[in-house]
């Protein structure tokens, strides 16, 4: 095994790893992970799902991949979720100590920009801004406070998603409203930002200097990558806008919102479910499951059909305006568990893109290779699959890494 950095067995034979926490509205990610500048290992890692429903059900995976903790139960809160999680991993490696847990945090809001260790003057703050995403922001934060209780005494912080969209240009970023409304943070700040984050690492050197990103799942979005910064973003003030999603409509003429609310009666909140929860593909083809979507549509399903049409269209229409703000494109990337494991969608969003020079692999794009793009492509077009934990794990090593060197010098 390598020298890790942070793993110190002590005489009793105790082990430091860093906790990685990912949650949604309805699920949580975890994974707990070794790891030094030469790479990162899981130890255990998991997802909690159905939180808040009659279905819950936990997962826990050694590091191996194999599955030691399966349970069925209600999960009311991610915190709730959170406490089995680690109670099992207690039981299962009693020797396992945390020596940092980073959170993920979909929003930081005007102020937060940065990762950051959590402090008071943290989460006053993103409670004060909580409105930016009001679906994520309050589970996050009660979260946040339960793993503090259980793991008392250990650095605890916050990664957002917002964070890697700071390098876009204001011309990008900044809404075409009165300037009262962008000195109250009405803007684009662009999400995914850890997903993205991850592939930009891995590929290093192989990432293009003109590239664009496609994270595809139940949320997507799109960014544009110059020089490996972001330099557009699909998604807006929220998640909802951008293109078409699981359960969210993406972007909509004001107007249409203007229509919901006078001529339907819906008010504030029920809009808001109703954009969250459901538009996009449940709206059109009954679920917001691609795999079944795909089926059906494979099956000659109309509204599945159409589905599947107007998402890949979606994709391909901010491709391509993202190739014209960039002055090209030479590296197009899917992620996501739709963007990892659809050919379908790729083989779509890639045929409205064959004027650009875009050609695909058939038989690699069916396999899911990393490498899907024909060598007569003028861009290449890759597989990278998201790692959004491990970032996490990176962030909080360099975080915990830069504590310790400033102690030193003090």
């Amino acid at each position: 095994m390598r020298g890790y950095w942070l793993v110190k067995a002590d005489s009793g034979g105790n082990v430091d790893a860093i906790l990685a926490i990912n949650s949604g509205s309805s699920t949580l990610k975890f994974a707990y992970f070794l790891g030094d500048a030469e790479g990162y290992d899981r130890l255990f890692d998991g997802c909690a799902e159905g939180i808040g429903s009659d279905c819950g059900r936990l997962v826990v995976r050694d590091g191996m991949g194999r599955e030691c903790e399966v349970l069925e139960r209600m999960f009311s809160t991610q915190s709730a979720a959170f406490e089995q999680v680690a109670s099992r991993i207690a039981a299962l490696s009693p020797e396992l100590r945390v020596s940092g847990v980073g959170h993920r945090v979909v929003h930081g809001g005007r102020e937060l920009t940065s990762h950051q260790r959590v402090t008071t003057k943290v989460i006053d703050t993103l409670q004060r801004d909580v409105h930016f995403a009001p679906l994520h922001m309050p589970a996050s934060l009660e979260l946040i406070r339960a793993t503090e209780r259980l793991y008392d005494g250990v650095p605890q912080f916050v990664c957002f998603d917002t964070a890697f969209h700071q390098t876009m240009p204001e011309a990008a970023y900044r809404y075409a409203l009165p300037g009262r409304y962008a000195r109250e943070g009405v803007r684009r700040y662009g999400f995914h930002g850890l997903s993205y984050e991850s592939i930009v690492r891995r590929l290093g050197f192989e990432l293009r200097k003109r590239a664009v990103i496609a994270h595809l799942g139940s949320g997507s979005s799109i960014t544009a990558v110059r020089d490996g910064c972001s330099i557009d973003t699909s998604m807006g003030l929220t998640p909802t806008g951008g293109i078409s999603m699981g359960s969210r409509p993406g972007d909509l003429d004001p107007g249409v919102l203007l229509f919901l609310i006078r001529d339907d009666g819906l008010d504030v909140d029920s809009l808001e479910q109703m954009l969250n929860h459901e538009c996009g593909l449940r709206a059109l083809a009954g679920t917001g499951d691609m795999r079944q979507i795909e089926t059906r549509a494979a099956a000659g399903d109309a509204d599945a059909t159409l589905a599947v049409a107007i998402y890949c269209r979606s994709i391909a229409k901010t491709i391509a305006g993202y190739a014209a703000v960039m002055g090209g494109l030479e590296q197009l990337i899917f992620s996501g568990g739709i963007g990892e494991h659809s050919a379908r969608v790729r083989e779509e969003v890639c045929a409205h893109l064959a004027w650009m020079g875009i050609e695909l692999d058939a038989e690699k794009n069916g396999k899911d290779a990393s490498t899907i793009s024909d060598k007569a492509s003028w861009c290449e077009v890759r597989i990278v699959p998201s790692r959004e934990e491990e970032q996490i794990a990176v962030h909080v090593r360099a975080m915990l890494q830069r504590e310790l060197c400033e102690m030193s010098v003090a």
